[in-house]
């Protein structure tokens, strides 16, 4: 089939343009041409049809959708450009899903659509500590869970084949430490999501005839509802720095969950990795970087417990 990826070479794109070339697919990849971009481009640049292009231009959309079967709708603006510029990542996120759209039902006959959402839009209830399914309530915290749930209902209502992937906690392509890791209390409930496993279940997606009109929960295999605590511990001894104190981090309650992944799993089969297992592939990832921090350990700790909002506001307090 033809598929179309839109944001397939930021930090989820390069595993799903990589397993859907494996499914033998024909794949054209969409994405804004950056440093970063064209360097997780380079190794696809044989084996896959490339536009550069941007979500906020209906002709760049228009000539990336035309003529495709299947469109993986991935591009998205991310925390903290959400937060910090809303008018513009609104037109990204909203507008450009709308373009995505209005392009595909000028197709004939027009093309399905699968939509990576989130789950950051489930109802923040810290209450709640069971497992969330799609039948559960949402609710937008921020601007980016606004826009994804505004999304989803424009998927829902566009009278085409839609499918929608309410995606778990994707750790970073290339591991980095920075004032982001601070913001989630230590006890949250993390739907963690291999990177490898959220490419294999879009591929899977493609030839699936059992997945549309459906909200999929996506992310790994039970030995994967971790919670953050563990992450950061594995995370931050990868990096070198190790474990952080725990008055770094933030207590306010914080919008991920564990799902319920036992329909996705069935309709899609693409859980092979644990969270263990990525653990176990983070020293190689971050490289002879790690043995450089473990050098000079004690500076790298302090300067990064240095941003930390979190820790100045109990020394001031």
């Amino acid at each position: 089939m033809k598929v179309l990826l839109t944001g397939a070479f930021g930090n989820m794109g390069p595993n799903a343009v990589a397993a859907i070339l494996e499914k033998g697919h024909q794949l054209r990849c969409f994405d804004r041409q950056t440093e970063s971009t064209r360097r997780n481009a380079k190794k696809f640049e044989k084996r896959a049809e490339i536009i550069w292009g941007d979500l906020c231009s209906d002709s760049d959309v228009a000539a990336a959708v035309a003529g495709c079967e299947v469109v993986i709708h991935m591009g998205f603006a991310l925390p903290p450009f959400s937060e910090r510029h809303p008018d513009r990542a609104r037109d990204i996120n909203v507008g450009g899903t709308q373009r995505i759209l209005n392009a595909m039902k000028a197709g004939s006959p027009p093309p399905k659509i699968v939509m990576t959402s989130t789950s950051s839009v489930f109802k923040l209830d810290p209450n709640n500590r069971s497992l969330r399914t799609a039948a559960d309530t949402v609710e937008a915290t921020d601007n980016y869970s606004s826009h994804k749930l505004e999304c989803e209902q424009m998927v829902r209502d566009s009278g085409l084949e839609w499918c929608i992937f309410r995606m778990g906690s994707l750790p970073p392509m290339v591991p980095e430490i920075g004032l982001w890791i601070f913001f989630i209390p230590l006890d949250t409930h993390m739907p963690f999501l291999h990177p490898r496993d959220a490419g294999l279940a879009m591929a899977n997606a493609v030839s699936s005839k059992e997945i549309w009109g459906k909200i999929l929960l996506i992310a790994s295999g039970e030995g994967s509802r971790i919670y953050y605590r563990d992450f950061v511990e594995k995370y931050t001894r990868a990096a070198g720095i190790g474990m952080l104190p725990e008055k770094a981090f933030s207590t306010k309650p914080y919008y991920i969950v564990w799902m319920d992944t036992a329909e996705s799993q069935r309709l899609l089969n693409y859980q092979r990795y644990s969270f263990a297992d990525f653990a176990r592939e983070m020293p190689s990832k971050v490289g002879s970087r790690r043995y450089k921090v473990m050098l000079l350990r004690p500076r790298y700790r302090r300067r990064l417990l240095a941003q930390s909002p979190f820790l100045k506001a109990k020394a001031q307090a």
